[in-house]
């Protein structure tokens, strides 16, 4: 199968699509409204992640964003006045997005440089892995507003658990850098001057692996996840026992027998 690429010449209103080699930086790219999710925001970069799903050449990918905000959620312009269908088509949008960061091979990153909040939260959330700025921080404040956060709370719970999640839920407040690292929001916290290159150090060492291994396993990881113990083990072992007859497994496994470093080949 001939590999499909994304083309530089990719043009977005609402997000930025970069490639640093097998890097494939994404980022959120309205500054000026606080890079809030607007329908055409998702639109874009729902595309823009089906597009490098099917780049074999890309091994990882990077959610930032410009300016001083992450993200600050759905574009309450878009929210007022609306009928059930509106909101429901914002929701479905919504979690179309959130579903395609979890169902596309490479393992999508999310470097925070400022606030994440409400469906801005829920991003980080969904994103296989996160690296916070130590001045990042995160809230669910929709109980302030009178609308409850009730789809970032799907994601939010997954990463952090009941009790964690109803407190950020239940009062809206905003917790630090430091307490999202803690509680498993985050993975690292970086100084702000280092924030782009920790997050590319880590981005490389995942992509250093096969895109093979990455995509079976991010894909197992979230398939098992949700199962009973023994549902999850009967899925596990059949899928590692089809992972062990894959080319790069058995180069993997010669190599680390033969002190060599492997040669991957994504098969």
């Amino acid at each position: 199968m001939a590999t499909q690429t994304v083309g530089t010449s990719t043009t977005y209103q609402n997000v930025k699509f970069e490639r640093e080699g097998t890097l494939a930086v994404v980022t959120l790219n309205r500054p000026s409204r606080r890079n809030a999710l607007s329908l055409d925001l998702m639109y874009e970069l729902t595309d823009c992640l089906t597009a490098i799903g099917r780049d074999h050449e890309i091994h990882a990918v990077i959610l930032a964003a410009a300016g001083t905000v992450f993200c600050s959620g759905h574009d309450l312009g878009e929210m007022v006045g609306k009928n059930i269908n509106d909101y429901r088509h914002i929701y479905d949008t919504c979690t179309d997005l959130m579903t395609k960061i979890q169902s596309i091979p490479q393992p999508v990153i999310a470097e925070v440089r400022g606030t994440a909040t409400a469906a801005g939260c829920q991003l980080v959330a969904t994103c296989d892995l996160a690296v916070a700025s130590d001045k990042a921080a995160f809230a669910t404040p929709g109980v302030k507003l009178g609308l409850f956060c009730t789809t970032p709370m799907v994601a939010l719970s997954r990463a952090i658990g009941r009790k964690r999640a109803l407190q950020m839920l239940l009062t809206g407040e905003m917790i630090p850098a430091a307490t999202a690292a803690e509680w498993g929001l985050v993975n690292l916290v970086v100084p702000a001057d280092a924030l782009t290159q920790e997050t590319r150090k880590l981005a490389q060492k995942v992509a250093a692996a096969s895109t093979l291994t990455l995509a079976l396993g991010k894909q197992a990881f979230y398939t098992q996840i949700d199962l009973d113990q023994p549902k999850a083990y009967a899925y596990a072992k059949e899928v590692m026992s089809m992972n062990s007859l894959a080319m790069d497994a058995q180069e993997g496994m010669t190599a680390f027998l033969a002190k060599r470093p492997a040669c991957w080949v994504g098969r």
